[in-house]
């Protein structure tokens, strides 16, 4: 049996490092689409590491606020990593009920993000922080109605024994489906990729994540980034834990192995995704985004008309 620092430690290591990992997949799978060789896997870690070696320019009309909003959105984004099963059915930082937490705690990073956006002054920013303040309301039901018929169907209360004991409920075949279909919706939306939001575009009037970082700059631009990598590590790994039958403390190496393969394949996914459909228009990237919550839904449906609980 591995102990649990250990295990913490292989947590961190794959916390820390999967953002780039993933980036890098996603860039490739698109590159590969689009038949030609792309940048490296690594190509999103040195250009963090070049931004921070910028100075950051700050508009004169913006305060603290501005830059120290970044930094808040980083820290929360790197707590919740803690509570959120990587590798299977463990978490370090794992209590009941931590699943509100988190999505508190995201909610928290949110906020930053939005105050930072619109303390520049800019019509631009407000812009993308009243839609990522409309597009994140569509998301956090989804996760609470995802997580809650988790709940009800396996009868425990964490992140990671919710997803990771939903193997052994006798209604496992029929919900993983809509539930890994909300997942991917909750990731696109969230870390904003296409079709929800694409994050290479420069016209203003149709982004929403990028638009808010348009004035950051340096290690700000850097930790803005690298936290939107976190996101997307974050609902990857729900996914691969849902999916991974291992359980890290019995059968360790299966389960990392298994984890981390599952997560590259998610961001395979993500780059077809992003080079066989455009980003939706405006109109229809909230009923996008409210699919997850249909998906949910029948989850749930499915839960309580089988009876949930283990």
């Amino acid at each position: 049996m591995i102990p649990f620092w250990l295990l913490a430690m292989a947590h961190l290591l794959t916390a820390l490092a999967m953002p780039f990992l993933l980036v890098g997949v996603i860039n490739r799978t698109k590159s590969w689409w689009a038949g030609r060789k792309g940048p490296g896997l690594l190509q999103s870690f040195h250009d963090l590491k070049r931004l921070l070696g910028k100075r950051p320019v700050v508009s004169h009309t913006a305060t603290p606020v501005f830059r120290l909003g970044a930094y808040v959105v980083l820290v929360c984004t790197l707590a919740v990593m803690a509570c959120v099963p990587l590798l299977g059915q463990f978490a370090p930082a794992s209590f009941a009920h931590d699943f509100v937490a988190v999505a508190y705690t995201l909610g928290l990073a949110r906020l930053a993000l939005m105050l930072s956006a619109m303390d520049v002054g800019s019509p631009f920013e407000g812009m993308g922080a009243s839609r990522e303040a409309m597009f994140g309301s569509f998301a956090e039901p989804a996760l609470f109605l995802l997580l809650g018929t988790a709940s009800a169907a396996t009868g425990l209360s964490s992140f990671a024994d919710v997803l990771g004991h939903l193997h052994h409920t006798p209604h496992y075949a029929l919900i993983v489906l809509p539930l890994l279909l909300a997942l991917l919706i909750l990731l696109q939306t969230e870390a904003a990729r296409v079709p929800v939001d694409d994050p290479l575009t420069h016209l203003e009037l149709t982004m929403i994540h990028e638009v808010m970082i348009l004035d950051h700059s340096g290690p700000e631009l850097a930790a803005m980034q690298y936290a939107a990598g976190l996101k997307m590590t974050l609902y990857a790994g729900l996914m691969a834990t849902l999916l991974n039958p291992f359980d890290p403390v019995l059968a360790p190496a299966a389960a990392m192995a298994t984890s981390v393969g599952l997560m590259l394949a998610v961001a395979v996914v993500v780059g077809c995704f992003e080079s066989l459909m455009a980003r939706l228009p405006m109109r229809l990237v909230s009923p996008y985004a409210w699919l997850a919550s249909w998906f949910a839904v029948v989850a749930a449906a499915v839960v309580g008309i089988a009876g949930g609980g283990l």
